[in-house]
């Protein structure tokens, strides 16, 4: 247990900022399954409008400091990836199913 004055204000600064930093995690992972069940779903406009949420959310808890900025970059950029690679994925899909018929 704490004794001193400015050990137990840590303390409490402590518990305030984890509350904060899991907060905004969580926030993170919700606006995350969004874009994932919007891909998933096909839904590409959706999914863009998505992945700019997210990348904006993501910019913003890195800037706070409670992920790491190249994180953030990280995983917007994997993101990204994968919505281009189902976009990819579903137009030359596309274009060999019509050229067969």
């Amino acid at each position: 247990m704490a004794h001193s004055l400015s050990a137990k204000k840590r303390i409490r600064q402590n518990i305030k900022r984890r509350a904060r930093n899991r907060a905004r995690k969580v926030e993170l992972k919700e606006d995350i399954k969004g874009f994932t069940a919007a891909l998933s779903g096909g839904d590409f406009t959706k999914a863009q409008a998505e992945l700019s949420k997210v990348a904006s959310r993501l910019d913003r808890v890195a800037s706070k400091g409670t992920i790491h900025k190249n994180t953030a970059a990280r995983k917007r950029s994997r993101l990204a990836r994968r919505l281009n690679a189902v976009r990819a994925a579903k137009a030359g899909g596309a274009g060999t199913s019509a050229a067969k018929a």
